[in-house]
């Protein structure tokens, strides 16, 4: 059994003010592999005065000098990235090819893109041409608390510890208690590549109470949370009282649109994949599956044998399935969603309540199909993460975007048309704060996050820089007396 109770702060590994030993378990075999501590805020007021002490020196040193620690930070993390899918694998489940193949290499993925936008990036500036006297300046927030969850750590760790200290602030970072080991494992990496004692800062903890007190706390002065929506609202109100900025990166009830004059097979098939990759368990996944009406019943039966084929499997064995659900209570959650859609009167046509067979231990779930949905339906409402997907039949254009739009999420939405001037068309009257056509995968350094209660703010690039730093404008720069 793997001993992890220190905290991370001041450059040093610390035991927590109050022993709270919490188990770790790999949801393959409902079994704790490792032990860490729930902190207290006596062990965050230690790392805030630290990342405070920290940001006076730090903030002041030059970009080179950041930039060159993080360029080490990057080597580190591709050195070790076996070290990392394999904790990334056990902690929350997902298979080990896809831990290596996109958990793992997300993070390495925009460390690179944060290096990029760092070498163009303009901290000083002329407000324009015309107005040589009146300067920006960009500056680091101050001390940032950073609150990430179980189901992409090293994604979600990278979108804001880099970009944080990349641009000058210190931070204190709570991940989740249920995946802390892969956090653990970055902190040894951030020590191994030269940052200055204080800027970066671990305490491991649940919501309620360190991330509670990180959310209210006079000495920080930014706080960046992902996670559930009900949880951003909670991070929001207890932030109010100091006035801190917040950004959020919440749920997402992605819509999938499918029209008729694309290859329906694959799009359906690809659709349905997406779905159920991470076995469901992404803000991003496109499950709501709506599918124009004259294709409807043939996209239905390319949706049923995709899910039939889809293998589950333990998440330490190389392959393409799909792993167990993270935990107890989120197997439970899906169960229980996917009890209400057949009460609601779906028609499940994959899947369905319990384990695949085979399975009599771990939280594995059967990927899921339901037909026939509508948009009343608390499974078209809800956030199941799970690899759960809903397909609703729509007749036009105007019918799919009324749709699309009715919900209270807006992350990343799905388009799927052979005619350009469609896709484009529709992308433009969605109210998400992403689109995906046909395919197309994101770029390096796109802004992620979402409209309405998805969100707000945006990770990755230059945006993500931005929601680090504070603008001083300044004017009668260059009058000289």
């Amino acid at each position: 059994m793997l001993q992890k109770t220190d905290f991370y702060i001041d450059g040093k590994w610390v035991p927590p003010h109050v022993k709270n030993d919490f188990p770790v378990v790999n949801p393959s075999s409902e079994e704790a592999f490792a032990i860490i501590s729930l902190g207290t805020k006596r062990d965050l007021d230690d790392a805030v005065l630290a990342a405070k002490n920290a940001f006076e020196t730090w903030s002041t040193t030059n970009l080179d000098e950041r930039l060159s620690v993080i360029k080490k930070l990057l080597t580190i993390y591709e050195d070790r990235s076996q070290d990392m899918a394999e904790a990334i694998s056990m902690e929350m489940g997902a298979p080990i090819k896809l831990s290596l193949n996109a958990q793992t290499a997300a993070g390495a993925g925009h460390i690179k893109a944060f290096i990029k936008a760092l070498e163009s990036f303009k901290f000083e500036h002329p407000l324009r041409e015309d107005t040589p006297d009146e300067f920006i300046i960009r500056e680091p927030i101050g001390v940032c608390g950073l609150i990430t969850p179980w189901n992409w750590p090293m994604n979600q760790v990278t979108l804001k510890v880099v970009p944080a200290v990349a641009v000058g602030c210190s931070v204190v970072l709570k991940p989740s208690e249920i995946a802390p080991m892969s956090s653990l494992l970055f902190a040894e990496m951030m020590h191994d590549a030269g940052f200055p004692n204080g800027v970066f800062n671990l305490v491991n903890g649940d919501g309620p109470t360190v991330g509670e007190a990180m959310s209210s706390h006079p000495d920080i002065d930014m706080v960046s949370f992902t996670g559930s929506t009900r949880a951003g609202v909670a991070v929001t109100k207890g932030a109010a009282d100091s006035v801190k900025r917040v950004s959020l990166e919440l749920g997402g009830k992605g819509a999938n649109i499918i029209f008729s004059d694309c290859d329906v097979e694959k799009a359906v098939k690809r659709g349905a994949l997406h779905c159920f990759n991470n076995t469901g368990q992404s803000c991003n996944a496109p499950t709501r599956m709506l599918v124009q009406r004259d294709v409807y019943e043939s996209a239905v039966e390319i949706a049923k044998k995709t899910a039939e084929n889809t293998e589950v499997n333990e998440s330490n064995l190389m392959g393409n399935h799909i792993g167990p659900l993270v935990s107890e209570v989120q197997y439970n959650k899906v169960q229980g969603l996917i009890d209400t859609g057949i009460k609601e009167g779906a028609r499940l046509i994959a899947g369905g309540l319990g384990r695949p067979d085979g399975f009599n231990k771990g939280y594995f779930v059967r990927p899921t199909v339901f037909a026939d949905v509508n948009n009343d339906m608390q499974i078209a409402r809800e956030e199941i993460f799970g690899p759960v997907l809903s397909m609703i039949p729509f007749d036009n254009e105007d019918d799919a975007i009324k749709i699309s739009n009715d919900t209270s999420y807006g992350l990343t939405d799905y388009v799927q048309s052979g005619d350009s001037k469609r896709t484009q068309r529709v992308a433009r009257q969605l109210r998400a704060g992403m689109v995906q056509v046909n395919g197309a995968p994101r770029a390096a350094g796109s802004p992620f996050g979402g409209y309405k209660q998805s969100g707000n703010g945006r990770e990755g690039g230059i945006e993500g820089l931005e929601e680090f730093l504070e603008t001083k404008a300044i004017s009668g720069w260059n009058i000289t007396s």
